[in-house]
């Protein structure tokens, strides 16, 4: 039944991808109505039901350590790299079961190189794929649910996996024969159930009408013929056949009501039996263990009594030698505190005591260092020569000066001897 209702689920589905997508070169897109937005979840649906047939769980989820899908995985959005890395995995995984080789892909591939090869395999079984490719790196919807169940088709088709006819059930009606005391009584009532049974159970339908024609010809006969003697003219075999013919019809099956309190009083009385069968048996089995487990409980306590009997001693020594042990741990930690603070006392003292070290240290590097004096020395040396120097520059001046003092009054005596003339000189005197 599951493969017949597989079949033609599979059947409609493939019917409405290729009126939805148009399969053929000039064949246009048919509107999709109001149910397409759930038909990818029938899609993935179906594409599990495929997938176990592959049993897809032994042969690659197990393998690469993989969850299996829901029956939404790839129809609805919740983890897109999770799904687009699954979609892959398995996409590789039927590809390989058609019999072709396809490398499984890794997590750290290309997308768009992977997604290509997918279609290219796709489209080399004569699949359409009129879709852009990026319609799959989200990892769901419906062009994810399409390329997986084209492949899943595939390998089912390479591994000669056919979809065969339902095969129905045979439902055997459950016949009660009624003795031959209540059998008046139950034609009585048939009248009165006849109309229940008619809607209930068709096979077991009672011809009422014939019945009583029968009933009636064989009274008038009787009462016509009751002066005559009795004799019978009816051939044994022709008395078989005819009640053999009959025997189905007078067969009347009464139905149980599952509300009369006669049926559950029934299954009281059995389920009590029952009970009071499997008491007997339960019950021997209990007292057993029962005695077991109190023949074992004594053991244990004469056990205990006779451990604390002999160990008595060594308990009270323990519990001695317990105490000395809180009182050593009370006493080791009043003087660790102790320890603590003097210790923390100590390292202020070292840190005082070297940073007197550093000063001394610093006053007798400067009491005996000499190079303050070397560099007077030094300055002084240094002092006398510039002012040598200076004592140089100043005498090259003053000789320079008195060199231009000369000549300046040497040019002025000059002058004054040129510009007098002798009649000058003569009206001067």
């Amino acid at each position: 039944v599951c493969a017949a209702m597989a079949a033609a689920v599979s059947s409609r589905l493939e019917d409405g991808v290729s009126r939805a997508r148009g399969e053929g070169a000039g064949e246009a897109v048919v509107e999709r109505g109001p149910g397409a937005a759930y038909h990818v979840f029938v899609v993935m649906e179906d594409l599990v039901e495929k997938l176990k047939l592959l049993r897809y769980e032994e042969e690659i989820l197990w393998k690469s350590n993989l969850k299996p899908p829901s029956r939404h995985y790839f129809a609805l959005p919740t983890n897109p790299g999770e799904q687009f890395y699954m979609f892959c995995t398995l996409a590789a995984w039927l590809i390989n079961k058609t019999g072709r080789s396809f490398e499984q892909p890794q997590e750290y591939d290309d997308p768009n190189a992977t997604i290509s090869n997918i279609l290219s395999e796709l489209r080399s079984f004569g699949r359409t794929a009129d879709f852009p490719p990026s319609k799959l790196k989200s990892g769901y919807g419906e062009h994810i649910c399409y390329v997986l169940d084209c492949l899943a088709e595939e390998a089912l088709k390479y591994i000669g996996f056919t979809w065969k006819r339902p095969l129905y059930p045979v439902e055997e009606l459950e016949e009660e024969t009624v003795p031959e005391d209540d059998a008046e009584l139950t034609l009585s009532k048939v009248d009165e159930e006849f109309v229940e049974d008619e809607t209930d159970n068709e096979e077991n339908f009672i011809d009422l009408n014939v019945l009583k024609a029968q009933t009636y010809r064989s009274d008038t006969n009787e009462s016509a013929k009751q002066e005559d003697i009795l004799e019978s003219t009816t051939d044994a075999a022709e008395w078989s056949v005819e009640v053999e013919r009959v025997l189905p019809q007078l067969k009347v099956t009464i139905r149980t009501d599952n509300k009369d309190w006669r049926s559950h009083v029934d299954q009281m009385h059995q389920h009590k039996s029952g009970i009071e069968s499997a008491l007997k048996e339960t019950k021997a089995f209990l007292d057993k263990r029962h005695n077991e487990i109190n023949r074992t409980l004594e053991k244990i306590g004469s056990r205990e009594k006779y451990i604390n009997n002999q160990l008595e001693h060594l308990v009270q020594e323990y519990r001695a030698a317990r105490a000395q042990l809180s009182e050593a741990r009370e006493r080791y930690q009043e003087r660790n505190s102790g320890v603590t603070e003097r210790t923390r006392l100590l390292s202020e003292v070292t840190e005082e005591l070297e940073k007197v070290k550093q000063e001394m240290e610093e006053k007798v590097n400067s009491m005996t260092d000499g190079t303050p004096l070397v560099k007077i020395k030094q300055s002084l040396t240094k002092l006398k020569q510039e002012i040598v120097q200076m004592d140089i520059q100043i005498g090259v001046v003053e000789h320079t000066l008195l060199q231009s003092k000369l000549k300046e009054k040497s040019n002025m005596t000059r002058d004054m001897h040129a510009t007098v003339t002798p009649e000058s000189a003569i009206g001067f005197y």
